[in-house]
């Protein structure tokens, strides 16, 4: 028997100018224009009464406040239980759009205007994908990449048993999996799981990106289905990640470098790859039913089995705390806060040692050495700083089972997880994924051992040392319940804090000295580079969602024919304040080596309060 399976797409791209970005948790990354767009890509997939929804999102990260909002608006028969939505880890997105004090700081709070956009464009990409449900094949195939990830915690990695970094002698994992949809023999939407983080881009770059795994989409989708995004696409391809939390994609270990020293260049090869990698895999048709659990459960106090710990006693996690290697970021992606180093940090660690855990010995068992720094669990008390509370899944569409974890998972804590469900499920490890950056955020995971290196990733594992055994015990509970039909408790949600929102506001517009809005102020060529310069307006005025700021056009006889837009990794959109209420837009076109000869022009699409506007270019020649 078929399966029914539909796929949809959508754009979440939040507001382009003066927003603080999410990912390097950097106060100077502020967006002020767009490189690429931002999309949902929905998949539908029913078979014999069972559901599932996966929503793969070009985002910075996935939220609990985006999951609630997005459910009650879902076609009948999707709930939190079969709906997975991911997020493609970009660091190169708007932020503030989560409910928890943290992770809008660089946004300065809660903003509704790009929540919004994220929240109907993964609603419209999902019933799109519902309403595209249709007879299909899926196929399932493994692969390997070894030239797009490196670890960036090698000193971390290598405490683990010999045992476990035999399984990743390249101490990365190399394992590419993909899941194809055909209809009538015709290639409609694919899926590829494969762990990097997306940080080719660096901490310096202010604009909006889908960075490697956003290429890797947008050019398979390109060739294949000749997908136009701001009409119904042919094709839809996602790249979600996998246990991604030690892996980087600059090889050259320095953020920003590898395979080149250029960030740009190294997030489309980087991409490119995955895209490649993903088109070599070999699949076969599947078969076998779809089904789902989920339970929440509140991690800083969970007790975990002996069974689980591997030291034959039972321990408790703790409250969530960050340590101090936590603030110095991971540097092959980018540093964060001078001050701190991964590893030791010789103050913090002596004040939590002689100080802190003393007085501690529940703190000490569940987070000791990790030097404490900030107690999320007590400043949650008065404000909500993190989540404590977490929606973990399980989800089976044939034989690929999805473990979804609201976070990130370094790949022998994703080994771990997953020989956990595997050996109950009956299934073939590599058929078992970690879905990193599912429903929710809860920080890294790490392994007992790889915690006690103090890295980066250890220090970011907020619920302690004891953290990943909790999370295979949880696991092996999902796949127990699955494997005999049973139901698991729903346990209780994570209480959704009130939003406190950004004091924002953007100015009244107004047209440069003797221009209007629109008007070309520049044309230049460098290369087969085009630049235009325009009188503009705050792009806050309207956020285009499922439009553009811009159209590369070519004369087709009487007409004009758009050849690219903000969506496309060819161009870019730039916004600049001009004195206290103006604005210049610079547009750039890098022109494609198989763009025809002809007469092309740039236009602008800008909008004040008062309404829409356009200007564009005198036409010039592409020879």
């Amino acid at each position: 028997m078929t399966y029914l399976a539909g796929r949809g797409i959508a754009d979440v791209t939040g507001e382009a100018a003066e927003c603080g970005m999410l990912g390097y948790g950097m106060k100077w990354q502020v967006s002020d224009g767009i490189h690429t767009r931002l999309r949902a890509r929905a998949f539908a997939f029913e078979r014999q009464g069972g559901r599932a929804l996966l929503v793969v999102c070009d985002l910075p990260l996935m939220f609990d406040s985006v999951v609630r909002a997005v459910l009650p608006r879902l076609p009948d028969g999707y709930d939190e239980t079969n709906v997975m939505i991911t997020a493609t880890h970009t660091h190169c997105g708007p932020g503030g759009y989560a409910r928890h004090a943290l992770y809008n700081s660089t946004a300065g709070g809660f903003r509704d205007r790009t929540f919004g956009a994220i929240v109907d464009g993964i609603v419209e990409a999902a019933t799109r994908a519902h309403e595209d449900l249709a007879p299909a094949r899926l196929l399932l195939g493994h692969g390997e990449l070894r030239d797009a990830s490196v670890n960036r915690s090698r000193r971390a990695f290598d405490r683990n048993p010999a045992a476990d970094r035999a399984f990743f002698p390249d101490a990365i994992d190399p394992q590419v999996t993909v899941l194809r949809i055909e209809r009538e023999g015709r290639l409609v939407g694919a899926v590829s799981w494969f762990a990097t983080h997306n940080t080719s881009l660096t901490n310096r770059n202010t604009l909006i990106s889908g960075d490697n795994k956003g290429y890797a989409s947008y050019h398979w989708e390109r060739l294949v289905g000749g997908v136009d995004y701001l009409d119904e696409p042919g094709f839809v391809a996602a790249f979600p990640q996998t246990n991604a939390g030690d892996m980087s994609p600059n090889l050259w270990l320095a953020e920003g470098r590898g395979p080149t020293d250029d960030q740009w260049t190294n997030a489309r090869l980087i991409g490119e790859r995955q895209y490649r990698a993903a088109t070599a895999v070999r699949c076969a048709e599947i078969d076998g039913p779809i089904d789902a659990r989920l339970t929440h459960v509140d991690m800083g106090n969970v007790l975990v089995r002996p069974e689980f710990t591997g030291d034959g006693r039972p321990h408790r996690t703790g409250r969530p705390v960050a340590g101090a290697s936590a603030w110095a970021g991971a540097g092959v992606d980018g540093p964060a806060f001078k001050g701190f180093r991964e590893g030791r940090n010789p103050v913090w660690d002596a004040l939590s040692r002689c100080l802190v855990y003393p007085l501690a010995p529940r703190l000490r068992d569940a987070q000791y050495p990790k030097a404490v720094t900030l107690p999320a669990g007590v400043a949650n008390r008065f404000r909500p700083m993190v989540a404590e509370r977490f929606a973990f899944q399980l989800l089976r569409i044939g034989p690929l089972y999805l473990v979804g974890i609201p976070g990130e998972v370094t790949i022998v804590a994703g080994l771990r997880l997953r020989r956990a469900v595997a050996g109950i499920v009956g299934a073939e490890l590599e058929n078992v994924l970690v879905a990193g950056y599912s429903n929710g955020y809860m920080h890294y995971t790490t392994t007992p051992e790889e915690y006690d290196a103090r890295e980066y990733e250890g220090g970011s594992t907020l619920f302690g040392r004891w953290q990943l055994p909790a999370l295979c015990q949880i696991g092996a509970g999902l796949a127990t319940a699955m494997r005999d039909g049973a139901p698991v408790g729903r346990g209780t949600p994570e209480p959704e804090p009130p939003a406190r929102r950004a004091r924002h506001t953007i100015p009244p517009d107004r047209p440069h000295p003797r221009r209007a809005f629109g008007d070309v102020l520049s044309v230049g060529r460098d290369g087969r580079t085009v630049t235009a310069r325009f009188v503009g307006a705050h792009p806050g005025n309207d956020l285009r969602r499922g439009g553009t700021y811009l159209a590369v056009e070519r004369r087709d006889g009487d007409a004009w024919t758009r050849v690219a837009d903000d969506g496309d990794w060819c161009t870019t959109f730039r916004w600049a304040r001009t004195g206290d209420a103006g604005s210049t837009v610079t547009i750039t076109w890098d022109v494609p080596e198989d763009a025809p000869a002809g007469r092309y022009r740039i236009r602008y699409l800008g909008d004040t309060p008062d309404g829409p506007f356009t200007g564009a270019t005198d036409p010039f020649e592409i020879p």
